[in-house]
């Protein structure tokens, strides 16, 4: 893939200015994506309100949704998150404002009383706006 960086989670390489932006870029995300598992499960809708893109799209098993559909989702009780683990972290830099994020992620949650589909492999895309990093699409494929 030409013009694109792929950082793995603790990956440094200090005799490179580019790997390091990278890596910062990487860190940043990756604490990002972080944060959203803990808003995840504290039902907190104001995280979400802020860490998504007006345009988020987020593609489930169920279909596709926007930003609205997953903050009220997220803040309301229809989803209980017991526990969850996410690792395997790797950072592709599409463009300056542009990166994915891809992970692997298990959890314990219900939904409506019907168990999410885990484990899973996650890709989150992120773009940069005003400065601030967004995610704008999410995307979980279960594992066999």
């Amino acid at each position: 893939m030409s013009g694109s960086t792929v950082i793995a989670a603790g990956a440094t390489n200090a005799s490179s200015d580019k790997a390091s932006r990278a890596g910062d870029v990487g860190a940043t995300l990756i604490n990002l994506e972080k944060q959203s598992w803990v808003a995840w499960k504290a039902h907190d809708g104001a995280y979400f309100s802020s860490f998504l893109s007006d345009d988020h799209v987020d593609v489930s098993a169920r279909g596709a949704t926007d930003k609205a559909n997953v903050v009220a989702g997220v803040a309301g009780p229809f989803c209980s998150v017991e526990s969850y683990a996410v690792d395997g972290f790797q950072v592709t830099r599409l463009s300056q404002d542009a990166a994915l994020l891809v992970y692997h992620a298990q959890q314990k949650t219900t939904c409506a009383g019907v168990p999410v589909p885990s484990p899973a492999w996650v890709s989150s895309l992120y773009i940069k706006r005003g400065g601030r990093w967004l995610n704008a699409v999410f995307q979980q494929t279960p594992t066999k």
